[in-house]
This record gives structure tokens, sequence and C-alpha cells, in this order.
């Protein structure tokens, strides 16, 4: 049995996409209701061919008290074995992702036994209260690199959060991963790992205003935005499109978005991290060449995480 949706779900596949694979590169087992066999049945409905399953494991006191109300209550977080659980289940439609936690005890060699013994092919998600560019993470990156695993970030910072100041069953600051500067440091020093950026404290950095107060700036896209210079400084930088906070920096400014595309189009990874086809229905309406549509919706996955 599901855990009830949080919010209606719409799932209409765009006709303007028919003909096109589709990978989500980014979502959750038991997150907002869904569980294994559900999740299929979305895909189905929508023509999504694989999803990657991402973990969520961190310190109970790192939790905020707003997140259990989208995962089971049969635990914290999103734990490996729901992912390997799914996998077994339906191995054609889905990618092993996981985010041990650096911290923990043999971390590193714990990770290179999952991708030799569950299939593991993903770091992710990782959303730690931590900076990013802590010296276990960097040698967990450096692994990731040897072993071909991109690493999908969640990065939150205090600003836009104003409300989310209950953590660990206590009043604290709502934050994952530092301040967008951190990104910058950890590019530099693992040049051979891939990073995929996702989360407000990621996305708001697409304009020029990200010190703006809401979680979710609105508006046109103003110019001195720091994701752009970044993406050109470090092509081991690539972006996720999954959740509010990356369809918000697009549709805040459409023409802005269709560039941003058309430019950074060989390193945006479609995803969602929810249920419903509003990622797809905002691609579609841009009116992308045929051919970027591709790359994003599932030829950058499939470049990442070959699935022959």
């Amino acid at each position: 049995m599901s855990l009830q949706a949080v919010r209606p779900i719409s799932v209409e596949r765009p006709a303007a996409l028919d003909g096109l694979r589709i990978i989500d590169a980014h979502n959750h087992m038991n997150f907002h209701g869904h569980g294994v066999h559900d999740i299929v049945q979305n895909m189905d409905a929508l023509g999504i061919e694989r999803t990657w399953l991402l973990t969520w494991e961190a310190p109970e006191d790192e939790y905020g008290i707003g997140d259990h109300a989208f995962m089971s209550p049969n635990h914290l977080g999103v734990p490996l074995d729901e992912v390997i659980r799914a996998v077994d289940l339906y191995p054609d439609r889905f990618v092993a992702g996981w985010a041990v936690d650096p911290r923990r005890p043999h971390a590193v060699a714990r990770l290179r036994t999952a991708v030799r013994t569950v299939g593991v092919r993903v770091y992710g998600e990782l959303k730690l209260r931590l900076m990013y560019d802590n010296l276990d993470l960097i040698a967990m990156y450096r692994a990731c690199g040897e072993l071909g695993l991109p690493v999908i970030f969640h990065l939150e910072i205090e600003l836009p959060n104003p409300g989310g100041s209950i953590v660990g069953g206590g009043p604290r600051p709502y934050w994952y991963g530092g301040g967008f500067d951190v990104v910058e440091r950890f590019l530099a020093k693992c040049p051979d790992t891939t990073f995929i950026g996702h989360a407000p404290g990621f996305w708001r950095e697409i304009s020029g205003d990200a010190e703006r107060p809401e979680m979710y700036p609105r508006g046109p896209v103003v110019p001195g935005g720091r994701l752009a210079p970044l993406l050109d400084r470090f092509p081991n930088l690539w972006c996720d499109l999954a959740a509010t906070s990356a369809l918000n920096a697009l549709s805040r400014d459409p023409a802005h978005a269709r560039e941003f595309l058309r430019r950074y189009q060989d390193r945006v990874l479609f995803g969602r991290d929810y249920w419903d086809d509003a990622h797809l229905a905002f691609l579609a309406s841009l009116d992308l060449p045929r051919d970027v549509l591709a790359k994003v919706l599932a030829g950058n996955a499939t470049r990442l995480v070959p699935l022959d």
C-alpha cells in the first residue's frame, strides 16, 4: 500500500515529446506516496524508460521535521535497501544510486562494494549538513571519479529557508552543503569527477539576484548569475532539472531558459524529484530543437550511465 500523495499529481505526456526517449535522473522510493509498483505505473503513463532511484541517508539530527511528511513512516530518509529492492523487482526500469555518508567508517570501501555487488551506478543524493569540500567528501568524490559514478549534490543555503528552522527536533538553521562558493572549491579539487547540481542553493544562482530572501525567486533572470560562469570554467559540472528549484529557475524567464538549455545542452539532465508532468510540460513549451530535447531527456543520462 502506498502513502497518500502530498499534492495532486497530473500525469500526461506532452504530444510534442512523442518519439523521444525519457530518463528520469532524479527520484526516490516511497517518496510522496509512491511505492515501487506505483512508480512503474507512473513511468508507464508518461513513457519514461528508466528512473535513477537515489537514496537520502543522513544522521537523524540532520533531517528537518517537515521532511518526514514526504517519506515512509517506517524509517528516516531513503535507505539503500529500498533502492536495491526496487532494482531487483524491475531491473530494466531503475538505476541504483547511493550516497553513503562519507563520515561513516569505511565509507569509500562500502561504496566500492556496493558498485561491485548490487550495481550502484550513481552517488546520490548527497544531502548532508557539512561543507561539501569536507576532506572526507573530497576522498569520496575522487573514488567516484575512479568508479565512473556521477555525483548528485543537493545544495541548500540558509537564506531562502527562513521557515525551515526545526531540524533534529530543535530550532536550527536549515541548510545542506554550505554556500555556492563551496562548489567551485570541490570542482577544482576533483576534475575527474562529474558533479550534477540540484536544489535551491544551486539553481537560484542562474540569476544575479541570488541574495533575495525567497526560496524560489521569481521574475526575469538578471545579469550577474554565478551559475553560467562556473559551467563555462568547469566541464565536470552538470545540471539536474529536478524539483521546484530547477523548474522555477527556468520558468521564471522562458526566453532565458531556452537559451540556457541550448547553450548547455550537453550537460543538463531531465529529472523530477516528484511524480507529475510539470517538467515535461515546461520543456515541451519551449520549442527547443529536437536534438536538444533528445539530449536533455535521455541522451545525456545515457552518456553518464550507459544502459547497455
